[in-house]
Protein backbone atom coordinates (compact mmCIF):
# COMPACT_ATOMS: atom_id res chain seq x y z
CA UNK A 1 0.00 0.00 0.00
CA UNK A 2 1.43 3.10 -0.77
CA UNK A 3 2.41 6.19 1.85
CA UNK A 4 -0.19 8.73 1.88
CA UNK A 5 0.61 12.51 3.21
CA UNK A 6 -2.11 14.73 4.56
CA UNK A 7 -3.68 15.39 1.62
CA UNK A 8 -4.11 11.78 0.06
CA UNK A 9 -2.10 12.01 -2.91
CA UNK A 10 0.20 8.92 -3.04
CA UNK A 11 3.98 10.17 -1.48
CA UNK A 12 5.50 9.04 -4.73
CA UNK A 13 3.29 11.46 -6.86
CA UNK A 14 5.28 15.21 -7.15
CA UNK A 15 3.25 18.01 -6.63
CA UNK A 16 3.22 20.56 -9.12
CA UNK A 17 3.22 25.01 -8.57
CA UNK A 18 5.58 26.42 -5.58
CA UNK A 19 4.85 23.14 -3.58
CA UNK A 20 6.77 21.12 -6.07
CA UNK A 21 9.09 24.31 -6.35
CA UNK A 22 10.02 24.30 -2.82
CA UNK A 23 9.25 19.82 -2.24
CA UNK A 24 12.74 19.58 -4.51
CA UNK A 25 14.73 22.20 -2.04
CA UNK A 26 13.60 20.15 1.14
CA UNK A 27 14.99 16.95 0.28
CA UNK A 28 17.95 17.54 2.26
CA UNK A 29 18.40 18.97 5.91
CA UNK A 30 19.78 21.89 4.93
CA UNK A 31 17.41 22.39 2.06
CA UNK A 32 14.32 22.41 4.65
CA UNK A 33 16.50 24.72 6.71
CA UNK A 34 16.88 27.42 3.42
CA UNK A 35 13.40 27.00 2.95
CA UNK A 36 12.30 27.52 6.02
CA UNK A 37 14.71 30.85 6.78
CA UNK A 38 13.92 31.71 2.85
CA UNK A 39 10.08 31.95 4.00
CA UNK A 40 10.23 33.21 7.13
CA UNK A 41 12.50 35.95 6.05
CA UNK A 42 10.60 37.19 2.87
CA UNK A 43 7.20 36.42 4.21
CA UNK A 44 7.54 38.59 7.63
CA UNK A 45 9.16 41.11 5.44
CA UNK A 46 5.60 41.13 3.47
CA UNK A 47 3.95 41.13 6.43
CA UNK A 48 5.83 44.03 8.14
CA UNK A 49 5.47 46.15 4.53
CA UNK A 50 1.94 45.65 4.75
CA UNK A 51 1.75 46.64 8.47
CA UNK A 52 3.65 49.70 8.04
CA UNK A 53 1.05 50.62 5.04
CA UNK A 54 -2.05 49.58 6.55
CA UNK A 55 -2.89 53.45 8.21
CA UNK A 56 -1.89 54.80 4.62
CA UNK A 57 -4.08 54.55 1.34
CA UNK A 58 -3.29 51.70 -0.34
CA UNK A 59 -2.82 48.01 -0.31
CA UNK A 60 -1.84 47.44 3.52
CA UNK A 61 -4.03 44.80 4.36
CA UNK A 62 -3.62 42.94 0.98
CA UNK A 63 0.46 42.89 1.63
CA UNK A 64 0.01 41.57 5.37
CA UNK A 65 -2.23 38.88 3.56
CA UNK A 66 -0.11 38.05 0.96
CA UNK A 67 2.76 38.05 3.64
CA UNK A 68 0.40 35.57 5.17
CA UNK A 69 -0.07 33.18 2.45
CA UNK A 70 3.75 33.43 1.71
CA UNK A 71 4.49 32.46 5.60
CA UNK A 72 1.58 29.53 4.81
CA UNK A 73 3.90 27.44 2.92
CA UNK A 74 5.95 26.72 5.90
CA UNK A 75 4.06 27.54 8.90
CA UNK A 76 0.74 25.75 9.64
CA UNK A 77 -0.34 28.64 11.95
CA UNK A 78 -0.43 30.84 9.06
CA UNK A 79 -2.34 28.79 7.33
CA UNK A 80 -5.00 28.60 9.83
CA UNK A 81 -4.62 32.45 10.51
CA UNK A 82 -5.16 32.50 6.49
CA UNK A 83 -8.11 29.94 6.32
CA UNK A 84 -10.22 32.07 9.13
CA UNK A 85 -9.12 35.49 7.64
CA UNK A 86 -10.49 33.87 4.30
CA UNK A 87 -13.70 32.97 5.98
CA UNK A 88 -14.46 36.01 7.88
CA UNK A 89 -13.84 38.52 4.45
CA UNK A 90 -16.14 35.82 2.69
CA UNK A 91 -18.67 36.55 5.23
CA UNK A 92 -18.30 40.02 5.56
CA UNK A 93 -18.82 39.96 1.64
CA UNK A 94 -21.96 37.84 2.12
CA UNK A 95 -23.12 40.03 4.37
CA UNK A 96 -23.30 43.35 2.67
CA UNK A 97 -24.49 41.58 -0.68
CA UNK A 98 -27.07 41.01 1.40
CA UNK A 99 -27.90 44.52 2.22
CA UNK A 100 -30.30 47.49 0.93
CA UNK A 101 -28.63 49.11 -1.63
CA UNK A 102 -29.01 52.04 0.69
CA UNK A 103 -26.68 50.65 3.52
CA UNK A 104 -24.08 49.34 0.75
CA UNK A 105 -23.69 52.91 -0.46
CA UNK A 106 -23.65 54.23 3.10
CA UNK A 107 -20.38 51.61 3.86
CA UNK A 108 -19.68 52.80 0.42
CA UNK A 109 -19.20 56.58 1.60
CA UNK A 110 -17.74 55.43 4.81
CA UNK A 111 -15.23 53.94 3.25
CA UNK A 112 -14.49 56.80 0.94
CA UNK A 113 -14.54 59.65 3.99
CA UNK A 114 -12.21 57.34 5.59
CA UNK A 115 -10.12 57.00 3.10
CA UNK A 116 -9.80 60.44 2.30
CA UNK A 117 -9.41 61.46 5.68
CA UNK A 118 -6.51 59.50 6.12
CA UNK A 119 -4.90 61.05 2.91
CA UNK A 120 -5.67 64.46 4.74
CA UNK A 121 -3.64 63.32 7.59
CA UNK A 122 -0.84 61.80 5.64
CA UNK A 123 -0.17 64.60 3.19
CA UNK A 124 -0.45 67.09 6.50
CA UNK A 125 1.89 65.61 8.80
CA UNK A 126 4.58 63.95 6.11
CA UNK A 127 4.60 67.29 3.79
CA UNK A 128 2.57 69.97 5.46
CA UNK A 129 0.12 70.31 2.17
CA UNK A 130 -3.53 70.75 3.17
CA UNK A 131 -5.81 69.50 0.30
CA UNK A 132 -9.10 71.24 1.83
CA UNK A 133 -7.29 74.69 2.17
CA UNK A 134 -6.00 74.65 -1.51
CA UNK A 135 -9.38 73.05 -3.01
CA UNK A 136 -11.42 76.17 -1.29
CA UNK A 137 -8.48 78.30 -2.42
CA UNK A 138 -9.17 77.11 -6.19
CA UNK A 139 -12.51 77.49 -5.81
CA UNK A 140 -12.19 81.05 -4.69
CA UNK A 141 -14.02 80.59 -1.52
CA UNK A 142 -12.31 82.51 1.25
CA UNK A 143 -11.11 80.75 4.23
Amino acid sequence: MAETRTDDKPADEARGGIHGFLDRFRTTRMGRLGVRIAVTAVGGAVVVAGLIMIPFPGPGWAVVIAGLAILALEYVWAHHLMSFTSRQVKAWLHWVGRQHLAVRLLIGVGCFVFVAAILWISLKLSFGFDYIQWGLGELGTPT
